[in-house]
């Protein structure tokens, strides 16, 4: 038995002659008893109609009620022409009845929900709940719980409030609610009445609110459009033109934020000049969009080595072509996309090498971000097996320490980027001519500070600015009267190759500046990236 008390009549009988429906009734009367909703619509339309009924008219009205539930209810015409041909069957002679053609059911006769516009009546049974476990069992993800999320039109906004004022007087009166927020929301009551249903569709999988563990979260979308959205809320454009601003992103500007933001802002007197209440009833109802399915992200860490002097950090395309055929991101990627069943990535490190610089030492440490994993749990063993497929299908890259890790440890990689330090070696060439004692003094140069101009080679892709910079330490080794190997100690961001030629001045001091002689680099070597993440795994 539905928990309605004495107070509740007048407000049941005045929504169900205003074209609700049976669980657009139970919603304004404020029941937040969420097997209520959950019981076929059938019982609760009997029900609301016991309640308001005498015995002797409540067939009557279970009828009228239940016509709601009806995917094409017949229209009055139809129904009258029904009861003449019964007539004209108990006469002597036949006559032959008038036959009604589909076209000529009028839309007046309408029995969809004048609320929620057939969502709590024609998709909140078990035929919608397996039309949504076909889905998901289909996409074939891996999960132990999921969510359950709803998109509503618009203007069913505009409709609730519509009946809202259409009752609220007596609603207050009898102190069922002080305001509208009060009222459960279509969102709810469609969660609460399908989730048991398609948890029993998926084998008894919880379908919940909210997954305490994010890593976990597997989201199951259903959504739902209107033809009359547009329609049912334009007079809201003219009243309050600012919050329908037309965007790029948008392919609507009557967005559910945008239509409730415009109701808080007008009156109920212009309202209601301006739409019927209560709500006219629909011409048709809502129509169901695909079941979309989405994992959230599952992030995966390490350190990676490159070992190669022609393979770029991430895919090089120059004018639309592309120069290299593989990328340190693309190497790494491939495995994971494969293993994770993820319909893509995002890539991010702790800096980056030039094309032709090697990352050595204990490596680079990077961040994968893999969308919509349709699997998401790996043990230890089979993370280590994924790191040796990447190690074997590639000699020009190595990568270690790979782990799966949250969202929000991935800051741990970006955190004071700029106050760590990262080494290297370089090969330098000199024009003028050198011995040991010329290159000494630079190992005695402490805390070299440069003011670094926006390189040259990365001013299309990075803004202009000067930037300072410190050299922690240098250390030389001698090869002969034109090439000796330079080790640097930085600060994270020194633009190295632009410290040994000078870049035309850009940068102050330069190695040039200090041999007094032209300087380039012919090598470079990242040997470490001084960040503590991800955490070291013993081989």
């Amino acid at each position: 038995m539905l928990p309605l008390k004495e107070k509740d009549r007048p407000i049941v009988k005045k929504l169900l002659e205003a074209g609700c429906c049976a669980r657009c009734v139970l919603r304004f009367c404020c029941l937040g008893l969420q097997s209520a909703y959950r019981q076929s619509y059938e019982d609760t339309a009997r029900e609301l109609c016991a309640f308001i009924s005498d015995s002797e008219n409540n067939e009557s009205q279970v009828a009228a009620v239940l016509e709601q539930h009806t995917e094409d209810p017949p229209s009055k015409k139809m129904k009258m022409d029904a009861a003449e041909m019964d007539v004209q069957s108990e006469g002597d002679s036949a006559v032959v009845p008038t036959v009604m053609e589909e076209g000529d059911a009028e839309p007046a006769d309408s029995d969809v929900c004048v609320v929620c516009l057939g969502v709590l009546q024609q998709f909140c049974d078990e035929a919608y709940a397996i039309k949504i476990s076909e889905v998901v069992k289909a996409k074939n993800y891996q999960f132990d719980t999921m969510v359950l999320s709803v998109s509503l039109p618009a203007q069913l906004s505009v409709r609730e409030h519509s009946c809202w004022l259409h009752v609220k007087k007596e609603v207050r009166e009898k102190s069922m609610c002080l305001d509208m927020d009060d009222v459960i929301q279509v969102k709810e009551a469609f969660k609460w009445t399908m989730q048991g249903l398609v948890s029993k569709e998926l084998g008894g999988v919880p379908v919940v609110n909210k997954i305490s563990r994010q890593t976990e979260q597997f989201e199951v979308g259903v959504g739902f459009t209107h033809p009359e959205t547009d329609s049912d809320c334009h007079f809201l454009a003219g009243i309050c033109s600012d919050c329908f601003r037309p965007t790029k992103n948008k392919q609507n500007v009557f967005t559910r934020m945008a239509v409730v933001k415009a109701l808080e802002k007008v009156s109920d007197e212009k309202f209601l000049k301006k739409f019927p209440c209560p709500p006219t009833r629909p011409v048709s109802k809502c129509i169901a969009q695909d079941v979309q399915c989405l994992h959230v992200s599952v992030f995966v860490a390490g350190r990676y080595n490159k070992f190669s002097r022609t393979l770029p950090q991430t895919p090089w395309v120059i004018d639309g072509e592309r120069r290299m055929e593989s990328s340190v991101e693309e190497l790494i990627a491939a495995p994971l996309l494969s293993s994770f069943r993820a319909e893509g990535f995002n890539f991010s490190s702790s800096g980056r090498e030039d094309v032709d610089v090697r990352t050595l030492g204990n490596g680079r440490p990077f961040a994968l971000e893999l969308l919509n994993p349709h699997r998401a749990r790996f043990n230890k063993a089979e993370v280590r097996q994924l790191q040796e497929t990447i190690n074997q299908s590639s000699d020009k890259i190595r990568v270690r320490d790979l782990q799966i890790v949250s969202r929000d440890a991935m800051g741990h990689m970006k955190e004071g980027e700029e106050d760590k330090t990262k080494s290297y070696t370089a090969l330098i060439w000199t024009q003028k001519a050198i011995n040991k004692d010329d290159i000494t003094f630079l190992e005695e140069t402490k805390e070299l500070k440069l003011a670094q101009k926006t390189p040259l080679r990365v001013l299309h892709r990075r803004p202009l600015a000067v930037r300072e910079r410190v050299i922690h330490t240098m250390s030389t080794c001698f090869l002969d009267a034109h090439h000796f190997h330079l080790k640097l100690r930085t600060q994270a961001g020194t633009y190295i190759k632009e410290f040994v030629h000078g870049d035309f001045g850009r940068t102050k001091p330069n190695l040039c500046d200090l041999l007094k002689s032209e300087t380039d680099i012919l090598e470079l070597d990242v040997e470490s990236v001084d960040v503590d993440w991800p955490p070291s795994i013993p081989e």
